[in-house]
């Protein structure tokens, strides 16, 4: 079999989780090759993602591994028979770096989306016009073609928070709603925006004010994905060298713990609300 070049994000977790279930249980990967009577670069080739396995051999190495966690097992027996299923983001594949390909494989799988934004609104919600100029900011600047072509990707990754499908919680702090990118009526038509997309039955938009002091520092835009189990959770982090992904269990728990607290100390929804509407009618003036 062929190893395969690029695996999708679906494809590498699988094969995190195969690698973390062998460490687990104490094994090193000639051991686990032994078991199963395969070379030992076929193991490393399966936790690298960069070839398959059958829902079968996955039972094999779980009970080989000792690994009672049944709902994890079923977890990725499901990834498995869903590996020939490719999604929109794939016709992007060689236009787009792998990062952007990435965001929206996680999204789609989540089973609930929570979003922590500082300098800027996040994506799933931003207009057109906004998400444009946040591009056209890029430094060295991008040429126009990847611009538009950015622009677009972000736009359809929207459709599926816009389809009510995924529950999605963003917590926004008051800075990101004050950055002008591209003057104060973009910004007015972009908080107009979010004010619409607040009403929406899946989104919970809650806003971080200046008065609140202990919330993560102003580098940590992130997007936390709750996957079918809690072990198959994963964040994604925006960094000066683009996305960067956590899946490791003590990782993950340190954004539970973030999201927890910008919980008890965000706004309200209508309070939220209150204050993007009074910081609209500021742009609004100011524009006007």
């Amino acid at each position: 079999m062929a190893l395969r070049s690029n695996p999708t994000l679906r494809q590498r977790r699988l094969g995190t989780e195969l690698r973390r279930m062998r460490e687990q249980a104490g094994f090193g990967g000639s051991q686990l090759a032994r078991d199963l009577g395969i070379n030992p670069a076929h193991v490393t080739q399966m936790e690298a993602g960069k070839t398959g396995i059958s829902v079968e051999r996955l039972r094999t190495i779980a009970a080989l591994c000792m690994c009672v966690n049944q709902p994890l097992i079923d977890a990725l027996a499901d990834i498995i028979t869903t590996r020939g299923k490719s999604g929109w983001w794939e016709e992007y594949r060689g236009e787009l770096a792998t990062d952007f390909l990435d965001v929206a494989e996680l999204e789609s799988d989540a089973r609930r989306l929570v979003t922590y934004t500082t300098t800027f609104v996040p994506g799933l919600l931003q207009t057109t016009a906004y998400a444009s100029a946040l591009f056209s900011q890029t430094y060295p600047p991008l040429p126009p073609h990847e611009v538009e072509l950015r622009t677009s990707f972000r736009m359809r990754r929207q459709l599926m928070v816009q389809s009510a499908a995924t529950p999605f919680c963003a917590f926004i702090h008051e800075a990101a709603l004050r950055m002008q990118f591209s003057g104060p009526k973009d910004l007015a038509e972009q908080l107009e925006a979010l004010l619409v997309e607040s009403e929406r039955p899946n989104i919970s938009l809650r806003i971080v004010p200046f008065g609140v002091d202990s919330v993560p520092s102003p580098s940590e835009n992130f997007t936390y994905a709750e996957g079918p189990v809690v072990d198959l959770d994963a964040a994604q982090m925006d960094t000066g060298h683009g996305g960067q992904l956590f899946d490791a269990p003590a990782h993950l728990a340190r954004f539970r713990a973030l999201i927890a607290q910008m919980g008890s100390t965000a706004l309200s929804e209508e309070r939220s609300r209150d204050l993007i509407q009074s910081i609209m009618k500021e742009s609004e003036r100011k524009h006007g």
